[in-house]
């Protein structure tokens, strides 16, 4: 399974899970990172750091160790 730490800039890919982090997957579901959203990767930081995600209409930033728990596959089926 790929998560959105496989993406790459500009790579789009809709969720479908998180890992088991009970705590990691109610602070996304607050940021609206829900399954079945389409998200897209605006870019990486440099030196491990954050990664600028766009989820719906607006962006939001999150930590490289939670984005590689967020599950996407590339078509909505």
């Amino acid at each position: 399974m790929r998560s959105v730490g496989d993406m790459n800039n500009g790579e789009t890919g809709f969720i479908s899970g998180f890992s088991n982090n009970m705590d990691l997957q109610s602070r996304l579901v607050e940021m609206g990172i829900l399954p079945g959203v389409m998200i897209r990767v605006i870019k990486w930081a440099p030196w491990r750091g954050s990664v600028q995600l766009q989820v719906r209409d607006y962006h939001v930033s999150i930590r490289r160790e939670d984005a590689v728990n967020i599950y996407v596959r590339s078509t909505l089926t």
